[in-house]
């Protein structure tokens, strides 16, 4: 009977939840025993629950055991959590370990990473835009980066080998990637992500403040309003810390936002129809447009 093969990659992944849990269950579906990946998760439920997925080959709340001899170690912990936990990992990192991350902002972590990371503990940072509005690796599903968009930050001074051993194992994702400088990936992470989670949120509070309609309004919650604000649904912890870890864009595309709220109340309270129109019919173009964009981009890709 012939040994078995030691596994080429050896990854690790900090939080084992929805992002985390897929990652880890795309990639032992994809790669097999090729692949040997461990887990930090914070309590016996949620490493029980990561080890019956298969999202993990070993699960542990101790940090030492999960990283060390680690080729890449994924953090995927809301924000906030990232540096402390780097700071705990780091002694047990060997040279030419690769830390990468799902993190929704990248400039604040990358400020404070480049302080404590050593020359030879090379940071690649990344950002899958995907989830969903459950949480936890209960609710991890293997094919949740395919197609959809998956930033790499290529300044961080990470050498090509580095970069080009990342990605031999992420390709089996099958997302589509897309490169960035870290300020842009902030900017643009706002409009497209940030922004509407607080607007969703905000939708939820303006029908919760709805005082005596509120019994009358939850009957005529139908698919538009389900639609709109399902990203509402989404974990608490996670939002709180991007907001403030990409505070300025974020207030910034809000102000833009009330400005164009403004706008439509004004047209509105004029009884404008012509420029209420011009409003949605432009809106309806653009988003139509960028649909049409999005797919022929997907097409090339694959």
């Amino acid at each position: 009977m012939h040994a078995q093969s030691k596994p080429e990659i050896k990854l690790a992944i900090i939080g084992v939840g929805l992002i985390g849990g897929s990652l880890g269950l795309c990639l032992k579906q994809k790669m097999g025993n090729h692949i040997y990946i461990t887990g930090q998760c914070r309590t016996q439920a949620s490493m029980d629950k990561a080890l019956e997925r298969g999202a993990v080959d070993y699960a542990s709340s101790d940090i030492e055991s999960v990283v060390r001899d680690a080729d890449i170690v994924f953090l995927s912990t809301p924000v906030l959590q990232m540096m402390p936990m780097v700071e705990k990992l780091l002694p047990y990192l060997r040279p030419g370990t690769i830390l990468t991350d799902a993190g929704s902002t990248k400039h604040y972590l990358w400020e404070h990473l480049q302080k404590i990371l050593p020359d030879d503990i090379y940071y690649i940072a990344g950002h899958p835009m995907t989830g969903r509005e459950k949480s936890g690796v209960q609710a991890a599903k293997a094919d949740l980066f395919k197609g959809k968009a998956y930033v790499i930050v290529e300044d961080t001074g990470a050498p090509l080998s580095a970069h080009e051993k990342l990605m031999s194992v992420l390709k089996f994702t099958e997302a589509t990637f897309v490169t960035l400088d870290i300020q842009k990936h902030d900017r643009c992470a706002s409009i497209i992500s940030h922004v509407p989670h607080v607007t969703a949120a905000a939708l939820v509070t303006l029908l919760n403040r709805s005082a005596g309609d509120m019994e009358s309004c939850l009957k005529l919650a139908g698919g538009g309003f389900k639609d709109t604000t399902r990203i509402a649904s989404s974990n608490s912890d996670m939002w709180a810390d991007i907001c403030m870890t990409n505070p300025d864009a974020i207030c910034q595309h809000l102000r833009d936002m009330q400005d164009i709220l403004g706008e439509v109340i004004d047209m509105i309270s004029r009884r404008d129809r012509k420029a209420i129109y011009e409003y949605f019919a432009a809106a309806k173009e653009r988003r139509d447009s960028i649909l049409h964009e999005t797919e022929l981009h997907h097409i090339d890709m694959n």
